[in-house]
């Protein structure tokens, strides 16, 4: 501002110039002639009494909305109430404070997950030092699906016939009932089906799944749990529905009953080269292209859904597997594996 003035002599010229009233830059001016320009660079004290507050224990005050509350024997989340206790606490004037201004500008990211738990962030830590190879491995496999896939829309067979399986399980699925019957829509009352929020539990079940991903057909079974004896359950599911020279290869995470003694004495009975399992990282399981399918099935077939018992809801799993096998979806894993070098 002082120096369009010097260029240009004129209040109302530097005030449109700089998009300013021009009687804000005459006093501008008229500071810095009585003053000194440095002095005109700055603020002018504002009127009140001088902070209680010194700049040490603001910092103090935002550092410790940002710790975590159990750090300091809250037992509730730290708030404003906590924080004005603390302050009062370390300082001889801490009546005098008021720590609002102060708390709604703390904006940092620790504060406010504690104060909206929505928006807290999450992370997955890398736990596993051969997570790139194990990843690279896993992609070959779906490498190897396309080029079957490729093979097989120009008529040529394979060498030796390959099933590629996605297999994961789905735990916990709710088999809830309604203690009242849903009411339907009523003009001018609700627009929507009208629903009693309480609700009776029968339990809950397990989906084990797998997708051919050369056939597109999903082979499943329900249990009440997901052991080692029925994931061998499952295993003989696929050994049926498959002929005898196939190999079959499963994509799986390191669930405990992949590994357990019981399912590796049951594929020790089985021919060399029968079964063929590729891991997924520790964590990896987003690699598994099956979390995509359970993901859309509860979305589509079990939200909102109401049984009257497990064996209903068992039923009700199975007939939305058998629509789904009736209209396959192609599934296909996007993620190159170029990109993973």
């Amino acid at each position: 501002m002082l120096l369009a003035y010097r260029d240009n002599p004129s209040f109302f010229a530097v005030g449109q110039r700089l998009g300013v009233h021009h009687q804000t830059v005459q006093r501008c001016v008229e500071r810095a002639a009585a003053e000194g320009a440095l002095t005109a660079l700055d603020e002018r004290p504002r009127p009140g009494k001088e902070p209680v507050i010194t700049p040490e224990a603001n910092a103090w005050l935002v550092s410790l909305a940002c710790d975590k509350a159990k750090d300091h024997g809250y037992r509730k989340s730290c708030g404003r109430r906590d924080c004005w206790l603390a302050m009062r606490a370390s300082t001889d004037r801490g009546s005098d404070m008021n720590v609002s201004p102060i708390w709604c500008r703390a904006r940092c990211a620790s504060f406010s997950a504690r104060k909206k738990a929505s928006r807290r962030r999450l992370y997955l830590e890398r736990r596993d030092a051969e997570f790139e190879q194990k990843m690279a491995e896993l992609l070959c496999v779906y490498r190897e699906v396309q080029v079957l896939k490729k093979a097989a829309a120009k008529s040529k067979k394979p060498s030796k016939p390959v099933a590629v399986v996605s297999y994961d399980e789905e735990p916990g699925i709710q088999a809830i009932a309604t203690t009242a019957p849903d009411l339907p829509p009523v003009s001018g009352a609700h627009a929507t089906f009208s629903r009693d929020h309480e609700c009776k539990r029968h339990g809950t079940l397990s989906l084990l799944a797998g997708i051919d991903l050369l056939t597109r057909k999903v082979n499943a079974l329900v249990k009440d749990r997901h052991r080692s004896r029925e994931f061998v359950e499952f295993l003989k599911l696929l050994d049926a529905a498959y002929p005898t020279k196939t190999a079959i290869k499963l994509i799986l995470d390191n669930h405990s009953a992949h590994i357990s003694q019981e399912t590796k004495t049951w594929l020790d009975t089985q021919p060399a080269g029968r079964f063929e399992f590729t891991f997924t990282s520790k964590p990896g399981s987003w690699l598994n292209l099956i979390d995509g399918f359970f993901s859309k099935f509860a979305r589509s077939v079990l939200r909102h859904i109401r049984v009257t018992s497990k064996h209903e809801l068992k039923e009700r799993i199975m007939a939305g597997i058998d629509d789904v096998n009736c209209h396959p979806v192609v599934h296909t894993w996007s993620h190159k594996l170029a990109d993973a070098a």
